[in-house]
């Protein structure tokens, strides 16, 4: 276990900044892999969106609760008990006062000498203009990751994900088109609204996009781009394949409730095709 039990807090070096169901879990599982970097035991630190969204405080206690759960049934799972050095950690940060600048700078605080550290929290990509204004003087020389996924195929990733957490099922073509008014669907992958925001504060050496398909379909090229990118040498990562959320497949879209959703986030794509062209947006799948 790479593990400093006396390291002293500290800011993190790169975010991993969105978007929701857009590979940041793959992204946090590969990282987490490499030798010259440092992520926290539990995926999104959801620092940032806490202090300045504060419709997002009223699910966070429940984010670190199941966050611990997930820790402790990972290592249940392979026969052995949590490390001592982890459960002392665990109890540090997720006891009061949180969210404060000290207690994010603690969150990383393990990390070994020499690690570069990362915070992935897709939650971040949805920050207001406050929000990332406070990012650009808090981690003034961080960078940054939006992995950008095709809209539709974001929104319906995302539904699914929600149902299948509440487990409903939408049982006629109605429902269907009533699920897929749901705002939030809309919101964690308003990109014509985000990129902009981030675009105006960071440049391109500091924000890399990438989009989603290469995932699938170029998993190591897509993670030699983010090596380059900070500064980290090639690494050998296993399980680049690995599929990290399944949904209930059952849960089929119905063609006409996908192109009312179409219908909604055609801005996006001529905003993404705008912004990035044709060569980046093919890569959606």
């Amino acid at each position: 276990m790479d593990w400093d039990p006396n390291g002293k807090p500290r800011k993190p070096d790169f975010l991993g900044i969105g978007a929701q169901k857009a590979g940041t879990i793959w992204l946090s599982q590969m990282l987490g892999q490499h030798p010259g970097l440092w992520t926290p035991p539990f995926k999104e630190v959801q620092f940032f969106n806490h202090r300045f969204v504060e419709e997002h405080r009223k699910w966070l206690p429940w984010h670190f609760k199941r966050a611990r759960q997930n820790i402790e049934k990972r290592y249940e799972a392979r026969g052995e008990d949590v490390p001592a050095p982890v459960v002392k950690y665990l109890d540090r940060v997720m006891r009061e006062p949180m969210f404060t600048n000290h207690w994010y700078k603690t969150v990383f605080a393990p990390a070994p000498e020499g690690r570069k550290t990362i915070d992935i929290t897709p939650e971040y990509s949805t920050l207001p203009e406050e929000g990332v204004d406070f990012i650009a003087k808090f981690l003034p020389e961080a960078k940054f990751i939006y992995i950008i996924r095709h809209p539709v195929d974001r929104a319906i990733s995302q539904l699914k994900m929600n149902l299948t957490r509440a487990r409903r099922k939408p049982a006629s073509v109605e429902d269907w088109l009533t699920e897929v008014q749901d705002p939030v669907l809309v919101d964690r992958g308003d990109y014509r609204t985000y990129v902009p925001r981030w675009n105006a504060r960071f440049g391109a050496d500091r924000m890399l996009y990438l989009p989603f398909g290469r995932i699938a379909r170029d998993p190591l090229g897509l993670l030699r781009q983010v090596e380059t990118f900070l500064g980290l040498p090639p690494h050998d990562y296993r399980d680049t394949g690995r599929k990290v959320f399944a949904s209930d497949n059952t849960l089929v879209v119905p063609d006409k409730a996908r192109a009312a959703l179409r219908a909604k986030l055609e801005p996006q794509f001529a905003f993404l095709e705008e912004t990035f062209g044709r060569a980046f947006t093919s890569q959606f799948r």
